[in-house]
């Protein structure tokens, strides 16, 4: 179940106002399941929405946690009987759903549902319709995907339902496609050669502010049909974005040519080559930047007030999008799912391209040995015991963090057996610890990046099981190459780990009687 406690204060003004017999008025979102769209769910609820949703895979809502506290109707956009069913008693409807991914064909099939949905809304009497298009400028020729996003918005706004377009530009948060596209070029390349696009001015927004401007559109007055620009405080030029969140990640500054050789078709091909992101969605994203993006006139500001804190400025959306400060994660970063306290792991919302990259190394093993005896090996690493694989390997990693300023391997450890948080032991310190069960080493030593160490035991078949995880977060290029260096060693130093603390486990077992290997119990019995 989701928290339903009260909004946080820029929402609190944006509440639902009940309806005439005082129930709540119901929101549908279409695309609940996407990047806006599950940011956006869980803000409707806690400002007094019931919430429906529509969805091809109800098992992908469920996934959510705010899931339970929706209602879900199953089926597609352009399906015309489930949405007809969908819009039943709705007073305000989210469209938040693009085929952009789906490469050829994507504007008719967004044509498609769009007229679908506006046919069904109307029939229905819908109160208002609240579509999230794409900021563009007048007078030119547009990008496939921006042309669709305007063609979309002009359906609704002819289709007799009132409708607020919100036309946004890049959105900064994590998950963000626009966003994800400035932080893996920018994390992977020193020397940027680029479009001459990098030169276009662009007004970016926060999500957090769109999620704000989303809220308020459902509050506008029932005359209201129009499309309107929303966008930020700052219009920078692209390679100004990369540069600010250059600075924001802990990156130099990257220098940046402008190039007139790279068409979008090259230039798609280019971001799909240093980036994870798919091509189908590098290549829109791409043309969509031939043409400047600034808000033309503010005439938002009439009909949505500004949040009472103000804009985001870029600078700030980024911070929040990485995490340097801790304020409106939910919305703004896609991987706050914590694994054992690491944020490695997306939201069901974000795709798996999204978000920091981040390297693991995972190991598990099984052992005779109670989960005690395990903990105790454990608890006992490093310093004088050493770390259970190649000393070799780990003295030369000492001597080469000492050669460039390290600390290396000689602090060792303030107990022979016993570890508290905030010890240090060789090159790492105790970050988190649960006595008996759970460790977690973070790095000190030289790296381009930053590491972690985990280590587990828990109780498994009158045994234990043992678990092991190496997550690495690198920086820059810098640090991409250095994973890429050591990942050949790994089966040396963290398979031996593994390999050689379960069997320090069960020899300590065995010496202790303690063991469930058929041939120690024996051996007990004797």
């Amino acid at each position: 179940m989701t928290d339903l406690s009260s909004p946080t204060g820029r929402e609190e003004a944006l509440r639902a106002r009940p309806r005439p017999d005082g129930s709540a008025p119901r929101a549908l979102v279409l695309g609940a399941t996407g990047y806006i769209g599950g940011r956006l769910v869980p803000r409707l609820l806690n400002a007094g929405y019931d919430v429906r949703v529509l969805a091809r895979d109800p098992a992908r809502v469920a996934a959510f946690s705010w899931g339970a506290d929706v209602e879900i109707e199953e089926g597609s956009a352009d399906d015309v009987e489930a949405v007809a069913a969908a819009v039943a008693e709705v007073d305000v409807l989210f469209y938040l759903v693009h085929s952009m991914a789906a490469g050829r064909g994507f504007e008719d099939a967004d044509l498609r549902a769009a007229h679908t949905v506006a046919s069904a809304a109307a029939s229905a009497g819908v109160g208002r319709i609240v579509y999230l298009g794409g900021l563009h400028p007048d007078g030119v020729d547009l990008s496939p995907h921006l042309r669709s996003r305007v063609e979309v918005g002009e359906v609704f706004l002819s289709s007799g339902v009132p409708t607020l377009v919100l036309q946004a530009g890049v959105v900064i948060g994590s998950g963000s496609a626009s966003f994800e596209m400035v932080r893996h070029l920018t994390d992977v390349l020193p020397y940027m050669p680029a479009p001459k696009w990098v030169r276009n001015r662009i007004q970016p927004i926060a999500v957090r502010d769109v999620m704000h401007y989303l809220l308020g559109a459902a509050r506008v007055d029932s005359d209201v049909n129009r499309a309107v620009d929303i966008g930020g405080p700052d219009v920078l030029r692209y390679g100004q974005m990369m540069n600010g969140y250059a600075v924001e990640a802990g990156l130099h500054q990257r220098p940046i040519a402008s190039l007139p050789v790279f068409t979008p078709n090259l230039a798609s091909h280019w971001v799909n080559l240093v980036t994870p992101i798919p091509r189908s969605i590098a290549r829109p994203l791409v043309a969509s930047l031939q043409n400047e993006c600034v808000m033309k006139n503010h005439d938002v500001d009439a009909l949505i007030p500004q949040p009472a804190d103000g804009l985001t400025p870029y600078r700030r959306a980024v911070q929040l999008a990485l995490r340097r400060v801790r304020e409106d994660a939910v919305e703004t970063s896609w991987a706050d799912g914590e694994v054992l306290g690491v944020p490695s792991d997306p939201l069901p919302s974000d795709p798996d391209w999204a978000g920091k990259v981040v390297f693991v190394d995972a190991r598990t093993a099984s052992t005779h040995a109670p989960a005690e005896a395990l903990w105790r090996v454990i608890e006992g690493i490093g310093g004088e015991n050493g770390w259970y694989s190649s000393p070799v390997l780990w003295a030369i990693r000492g001597w080469m963090d000492r050669l460039v300023g390290g600390i290396g391997l000689a602090r060792g450890r303030r107990s022979r057996d016993r570890l508290t948080v905030g010890d240090a032991l060789d090159f790492w310190r105790v970050e988190a610890l649960e006595p008996g069960s759970f460790l977690r080493l973070r790095a000190e030593m030289k790296v381009p990046g930053l590491a972690w160490l985990e280590l587990r035991a828990s109780p498994e078949n009158g045994g234990s099981r043992y678990e092991q995880r190496a997550v690495f977060f690198p920086t820059g290029l810098a640090g991409r190459l250095y994973w890429m260096a050591v990942v050949p060693f790994h089966g040396f130093v963290f398979a031996g780990m593994a390999n050689r603390i379960t069997a320090a486990a069960e020899q300590l077992a065995e010496d202790e009687g303690t063991s469930t290997a058929p041939d120690a119990v024996a051996t007990a019995s004797e």
